[in-house]
C-alpha cells in the first residue's frame, strides 16, 4: 500500500493534452464568464492575480482576458507548466503573464512571492497531500483588502459513496496501467452518469455537449481527473470557512452542493 500511494496523478499530462486539443476562444470566454460570475464583477480590471496550479493555463489565459493587470502561475507539475506555456505562445506570450514549476508547500518560494490583489486556486490545494498547509501558504500571498478565491473538494456532498470509497478508487485509478484506467472509467460513467442503465446514454452525451459551457472543460477530461486525482483530502465547508477566517478573513462567498464548494474570501484591512 505504501507503494501506492507514493504515486501522484499525471495531472498535467491529463490537462497538457486537453489544452492542446481543446484551447479556442469559446473556451476561454467560458472560463472568465464562470471567473466572473461567481465573483460578481463585470472585470478584473487593474488587478494583479497568482493562479496557484495554474493546470491547462485556460484560467490564467481568462482572467487576463477579463483585464488583469497581471497573472502569475505556478504548478508543481512540469507538464502543467507545459500546458501552460503552451497556451502563452498561442496568446503571443504576453509579457505580464509568467506560469513556472512551484510547490505551494515550499515555504521559501511561497514566501518569495509578492502579495496579490486575487489569489486564484481552484480545484488544486486539496491534492496536494497536506490541504491545511497549502491553504495557509496560500492565503499569506493576498494583499489586505484582496480577494482569495478557491474551490475545494467537499466532504459534505460525499454521503453515498463515502470520501473513503473515493480515496480508495483513486488510489486503485494511479496505480493502473492505461488499460485498466480506460476501463474504470467506463465503469464510473456506467454507475455514476448512466446510473446503470442504457437508456440514460442520450442524456448523458447531451450532458457531455453542455459540459463545455461550464468553466471551457471538458467532461471526459474532468472524469480522468476526478478518478485520478491522487493525493486527495476531502474537506468540510465549516472547517475550511472557519480555518480561512482565523487568519483575517471574511467569507464573501460560497457556492455548495457540487464536489468542489467555491468560496470567495476578501482580506481583511
Amino acid at each position: 500500500m505504501d507503494q501506492v500511494e507514493e504515486k501522484r496523478f499525471e495531472f498535467g499530462r491529463n490537462w497538457h493534452n486537453f489544452i492542446q486539443k481543446n484551447l479556442d476562444t469559446e473556451k476561454v470566454q467560458t472560463s472568465k464568464r464562470h471567473i466572473l460570475q461567481f465573483m460578481a464583477r463585470s472585470d478584473l480590471n487593474g488587478l494583479t492575480v497568482l493562479d496557484i496550479g495554474c493546470g491547462s493555463g485556460l484560467h490564467s489565459i481568462a482572467m487576463l482576458d477579463a483585464g488583469a493587470a497581471r497573472v502569475d502561475g505556478f504548478d508543481y507539475d512540469p507538464d502543467s507548466v507545459r500546458a501552460s506555456k503552451f497556451v502563452q505562445s498561442q496568446a503571443g506570450n504576453p509579457a505580464n503573464w509568467t506560469a513556472e514549476q512551484g510547490s505551494v508547500l515550499d515555504d521559501a518560494y511561497v514566501a518569495k512571492l509578492p502579495l496579490y490583489d486575487l489569489v486564484y486556486s481552484w480545484g488544486v490545494l486539496h491534492h496536494t497531500g497536506e490541504v491545511w498547509h497549502a491553504i495557509q501558504n496560500a492565503a499569506s500571498r493576498v494583499k489586505p483588502g484582496g480577494l482569495f478565491y478557491i474551490a475545494l473538494y467537499s466532504a459534505d456532498v460525499q454521503k453515498d459513496p463515502t470520501p473513503e470509497f473515493w480515496l480508495d478508487v483513486k488510489r486503485r485509478y494511479v496505480a493502473s496501467g492505461w488499460l485498466r484506467r480506460r476501463l474504470m472509467d467506463g465503469w464510473y460513467i456506467w454507475r455514476f452518469e448512466m446510473y446503470r442503465d442504457p437508456r440514460n446514454l442520450p442524456a448523458f452525451l447531451r450532458r457531455v455537449r453542455e459540459y463545455k459551457k461550464m468553466r471551457g472543460m471538458n467532461k471526459f477530461t474532468d472524469i480522468r481527473d476526478w478518478l485520478g486525482g491522487w493525493p486527495m483530502e476531502f474537506v468540510y465547508d465549516k472547517e475550511a470557512i472557519d480555518f480561512v477566517e482565523k487568519m483575517g478573513f471574511r467569507l464573501d462567498k460560497i457556492a455548495t452542493g457540487e464536489a468542489n464548494s467555491e468560496f470567495l474570501f476578501v482580506r481583511k484591512s
